[in-house]
Order: C-alpha cells, then sequence, then structure tokens
C-alpha cells in the first residue's frame, strides 16, 4: 500500500512540474541601452498600432540598464516598439522578432529615429 502512495506522490510532482514547464517564463524584454526606459510600447511592424506602456509592469514603472521586463498582452511575431526616456525622449526600434517565452534585448546600436 504505501508503494501505491509513494508512486501517487511522484506521479502528482510530476505532473505539476511539467504543468509549470508549460506555463514558461513568457516574453521579456532586456534593456540593454545606456539609460533607463520609462516608456516602452509596441506595434504590429509597420502598422503604428501602439499598445499600452508595458513599464507600468515593473515595480518602479521603469526598466533600469541591465533590467528586464516581463511583456504581456503580446503574442510572438514581429514588432516596432516606441522606447521612451525621462526628458521625454523617444526613440523607434523596427522590425524586432518575438518569441514565445523568450527574452529579446534593445540596445544602442538599435535606436533609431530619436528626438530629443
Amino acid at each position: 500500500m504505501r508503494w501505491i502512495l509513494a508512486l501517487l506522490i511522484v506521479l502528482s510532482v510530476g505532473a505539476n512540474e511539467l504543468a509549470a514547464q508549460g506555463k514558461g517564463k513568457g516574453i521579456r524584454l532586456w534593456n540593454l541601452t545606456s539609460a533607463t526606459i520609462s516608456d516602452f510600447q509596441l506595434s504590429p511592424a509597420g502598422k503604428n498600432d501602439w499598445g499600452p506602456n508595458q513599464t507600468l509592469n515593473d515595480k518602479d514603472k521603469e526598466v533600469d540598464h541591465d533590467e528586464r521586463l516581463r511583456i504581456s498582452g503580446v503574442e510572438p511575431g514581429r514588432y516596432d516598439a516606441k522606447v521612451g526616456y525621462r526628458g521625454a525622449r523617444h526613440c523607434f526600434v523596427r522590425d524586432i522578432e518575438i518569441k514565445a517565452d523568450a527574452v529579446f534585448s534593445i540596445a544602442d546600436k538599435d535606436l533609431k529615429d530619436c528626438n530629443k
């Protein structure tokens, strides 16, 4: 009888681990720019249909250099990003490939069409 109980426990733990793996870590942005991002919006590539400010997902509402940010409400695909910094400076990053449960990064060299 004990071996049946032990088997049930092992099967239950294994099922929970598989369920956790199925959820994945989600899509995450890795800020490799030299400044703190205060606004980050995505649009399907070439559409200029900007979604919500993803930095609001962060506890301090900003993404520091070398910090990662969980992205919500976005399906895998190709996107443009509007990246905002303190002082109303905005830049764009075009045609980012976003994959499920993966990290994508933005670096200074990726920033285009910045205003001052």
